[in-house]
């Protein structure tokens, strides 16, 4: 069953591995290969799991690219609700 309000990956990374880990930022984006900046970004909800970083983040954390992958696509699409209904598109019929 879907999330009514999924949180963002970010949280996730910052609740469930680092906090769990005892990973600083730093140490975590080190371990990842990534900078410290990209890292920032993403457990602070300022940028999205991009496909590499969902490669990266279950390599190191014993997850699938998959499953971080979902979890963006469930917030993105929870985010733009408001989006869907400001939309006025009518299906297009078969000629």
């Amino acid at each position: 069953m879907a999330m009514k309000n999924p949180v963002h990956p970010g949280r996730i990374v910052t609740e469930d591995c680092l906090r769990e880990l005892g990973l600083s930022v730093t140490e975590a984006a080190r371990h990842l290969g990534v900078g410290r900046a990209a890292l920032s970004a993403l457990v602070n909800e300022r940028a999205s799991v991009s496909i590499e970083m969902a490669y990266r983040l279950s390599k190191a954390f014993g997850s699938t690219p998959d499953h971080w992958m979902r979890m963006q696509l469930a917030y993105d699409m929870a985010q733009s609700r408001p989006l869907k209904r400001k939309i006025n598109v009518e299906r297009i019929a078969a000629a």
